[in-house]
């Protein structure tokens, strides 16, 4: 019981309006907005609560009573599980305008670690909160399944890359489906070895692939910005 009160403590309020300018991301082909959840009434808004987390600090752990469902305003967070031998085992990076951890909303526990990989201002949006505003309005509920159902669709797609054999292959189909509007410029918002974990790749494998794609004219590469040019003749 005193984590948990240290948990609800540790939140502070914050209006809603002090957030920064507006964003958006593609993940495995999928668009999500600045916030996947600015449909949300007013009133559950105004409950929401702000945790603002320092590099390597812990927002929740594997095991810890579910007390809430989270949005990603700034930074980025790594949510890990371990394995039966006490290996983590990345899940997923949570981004900015993304939510996470609402399996929080049916089950008792959080199901993983979510740790800031960078300084970060997360939302924090009450369980018992959502939970009454999906039970008293359909409409909402259904809103939520689709966030939800747009979800599934990412999370297949990159279940469907991690089967792709060759490192090439399955780098190139990630950043095809990571492209911007354009359809060629991809985002570097992390590190090489945030994106080879990412992909389900070494580093070494990841370094080596970019290397020789970008040798042969494939993509061009700076510090914030992966950019694919004609794949003719590779």
């Amino acid at each position: 019981m005193a984590k948990t009160n240290r948990q609800h403590a540790s939140l502070s309020s914050e209006p809603r309006s002090s957030r920064g300018g507006v964003g958006s991301r593609r993940v495995a082909g999928v668009d999500l907005a600045t916030s996947a959840l600015d449909w949300l009434p007013a009133a559950i808004r105004a409950r929401s609560t702000v945790r603002h987390l320092k590099a390597g600090e812990g927002l929740f752990r594997q095991g810890d009573r579910a007390f809430a469902v989270f949005e990603v305003e700034a930074g980025r967070l790594r949510l890990m599980r371990h394995a039966i031998d006490s290996r983590p085992v990345m899940l997923h990076t949570a981004r900015k305008g993304e939510f996470f951890a609402e399996a929080a909303l049916l089950a008792p526990a959080y199901q993983c670690d979510a740790i800031a990989v960078e300084a970060a201002r997360v939302r924090a949006y009450p369980k018992p909160a959502l939970l009454a505003a999906f039970r008293g309005d359909p409409a909402l509920g259904e809103r939520f399944m689709a966030v939800l159902a747009r979800q599934i669709h990412a999370l297949r797609a990159r279940l469907e890359e991690r089967n792709i054999r060759s490192a090439r292959d399955r780098v190139l189909h990630h950043l095809a489906l990571a492209a911007g509007p354009d359809g060629r410029t991809i985002p570097v918002d992390g590190t090489l070895i945030d994106l080879a974990t990412e992909i389900g790749l070494t580093p070494e494998s990841l370094y080596r692939t970019l290397a020789v794609l970008e040798k042969k004219g494939v993509l061009s590469r700076t510090r914030s910005a992966i950019t694919l040019r004609t794949r003719k003749g590779t």
